[in-house]
């Protein structure tokens, strides 16, 4: 364990670069880690055997930041021996242009486990919180079971209550209807792929797709950076969506609120999610402007600086503080919360609470 952190930290301290980057043998001393594939996976190998995996990713983030290994990625070999998660899928798509078709592949099969293991830890309690806001305003007394509404059904049926079982025996059910083939809501995703943007990125492609994959919502995604990308074709699968994704450039967020604008058919019915730190390179003026057209039209308008597990992060507080005055609330969101926001932007409840808990947090 003492080689390895040795092998990693002892030779960032010494302000060494990649090639200084060479572990010894166990038990033995070491000036630092070889920039070689074969020493650098032999290094992986050892610290997924001697740390937890939540270390492990800690000290892969901080090989490939402080030790310049990024391009030691390019080799598929190396890939294989990387413990995978969010922020090396960020390094991955930031290297995606740069990538050998060998590597592409192993690539691919990293992003998958992440966005699998996102969308199985995720997925299903956002899936549950949006889908209950599009039906919360309809009743039914013959719901499916994911649609019981368990705090009516309750109060419903208190008289059945039974002491010896402490529990109630509902003899009606209450829920949400449904109306499957009626679109309730038009969603437009606009996310910011420069470089500091890529954990919201990543988490923003898995809400995405599972959005689109909901009937009563008509969902478009689209990125940025100096240029447009409209991903919605791909959205039903995030590994499609961030692959179509070139993190790092400049920033022309005028420019995509221009274009996601021009999607915009129904205002009132609108949810516009602008995912950016709000440092704009382009024409602020026009964009303040075009937010306030959008607000003014009945759009709801949302700017969050980070969609990601980080606390919180680098933004543009004059253009935050601009969006806020326009009535545009601009906050953080932890990938969690991102459910329940969604939800209360569908029912138009005030998103005032959320922008006070991340100035709290």
């Amino acid at each position: 364990m003492d080689n390895a952190l040795d092998a990693l930290y002892a030779a960032a301290a010494d302000g060494g670069a990649a090639s200084r980057i060479r572990p010894g043998a166990r038990g033995e001393r070491s000036a630092g880690l070889q920039a070689s594939a074969p020493n650098v996976a032999r290094w992986l190998g050892d610290i997924r055997e001697f740390f937890p995996s939540s270390v492990v990713q800690v000290m892969q983030r901080d090989a490939v930041d402080r030790l310049n290994l990024r391009q030691l990625l390019l080799e598929p070999e190396l890939l294989g021996a990387v413990e995978p998660d969010v922020h090396l899928v960020g390094t991955l798509l930031s290297l995606n242009r740069l990538m050998p078709e060998e590597t592409k592949q192993t690539a691919r099969q990293v992003v998958r486990t992440v966005v699998d293991d996102l969308e199985r830890r995720l997925a299903q309690g956002f899936r549950a919180a949006v889908t209950g806001a599009l039906n919360r305003a309809a009743r039914t007394n013959r719901p499916q079971p994911r649609d019981i509404d368990w705090n009516r059904t309750i109060r419903a049926n208190l008289r059945h209550y039974q002491p010896e079982y402490r529990t109630v025996v509902p003899e009606r059910l209450v829920g949400y209807a449904r109306a499957a083939n009626t679109v309730k809501r038009d969603v437009v995703l606009a996310i910011d792929q420069s470089g500091s943007m890529a954990a919201s990125v990543v988490y923003a492609s898995l809400f995405g797709a599972v959005l689109a994959s909901m009937k009563t919502l008509r969902t478009s995604l689209v990125v940025f950076d100096t240029e447009v990308v409209d991903l919605t074709p791909v959205l039903a699968d995030p590994v499609e969506v961030l692959f179509g994704t070139q993190l790092g450039g400049g920033t022309d967020i005028n420019r995509a609120v221009a274009y996601c604008q021009s999607l915009i058919g129904r205002p009132a019915d609108t949810i516009f999610i602008l995912i950016s730190d709000l440092y704009e390179g382009g024409v602020r003026d026009e964009l303040m402007r075009r937010m306030a057209e959008m607000t003014a039209a009945g759009v709801q308008c949302i700017a969050l600086l980070a969609l990601s597990d980080e606390g919180a992060p680098s933004f543009d507080q004059r253009n935050a503080a601009a969006l806020a005055e326009l009535g545009v609330p601009a906050f953080a969101c932890t990938p969690d919360r991102f459910g329940p926001l969604m939800a209360a932007a569908i029912e138009r409840r005030d998103l005032a609470p959320y922008a006070a808990a991340d100035r709290a947090g």
